[in-house]
Formats: structure tokens, sequence, C-alpha cells
């Protein structure tokens, strides 16, 4: 039983190193991207702003869009039949009317 004691002390003793070479290297590596990291972040940041704006002005786009085409079909369509007779009045009025002389 003493000599599985050793063997496992001798294994712990092998593997510190790489261990500490493993934490050396997520460290180096963890600093190397760490400018990345605050560029990314900066750019979601602006990024997401932009997108936020954008996405506000497209809504109040469709909002007014929406709005005029419930004006359209509210009151223009109702309205279509007496504004195609008024046309075709105006249009006899213009026909049947002397045309100006230049003087």
């Amino acid at each position: 039983m003493e000599v599985l004691g050793v063997l496992f002390a001798l294994f712990l003793l092998a593997a510190v190193p790489f261990l500490l070479l493993a934490v050396v290297l997520k460290v180096l590596f963890a600093l190397v991207l760490l400018p990345l990291k605050i560029v990314g972040a900066v750019l979601k940041g602006v990024l997401g702003l932009v997108g936020g704006l954008f996405g506000l002005v497209a809504g109040g786009v469709g909002l007014v869009m929406g709005l005029l085409v419930l004006l359209l079909v509210l009151v223009v369509l109702p309205l279509a039949p007496l504004l195609l007779l008024g046309a075709l009045v105006w249009l006899a009025l213009k026909a049947f009317s002397p045309a100006p002389r230049p003087a």
C-alpha cells in the first residue's frame, strides 16, 4: 500500500510543472487576447446603439406608413366615387370652355 502512495506522490510531482505551464499559457493567452476582447466589447456597444437607433427610425417610418395606409383606406377610398365624378365634371368644363387667345 505504501508503494501506491509513493507512486501517487511521484505522479503529482511530475504533474506540477505541466499544471504550472498550463496556467502560465492560459494567462499569456488571456493577456494577448485582452485588447481584442476590449475592442470587441466597444464595437458591440457601438453597433448595438446604432442598431437600436436604426430600429427606432424603422419603427417610426413603419408607423407613419401604417397611418397613411389607414388614412387612405378610411378616408380616400370611400370618397373615390365622388372624387372621380368631380374629376369628370372638371374635365368636361375645361373641354367646353374657350381657350384664351394670346394678344
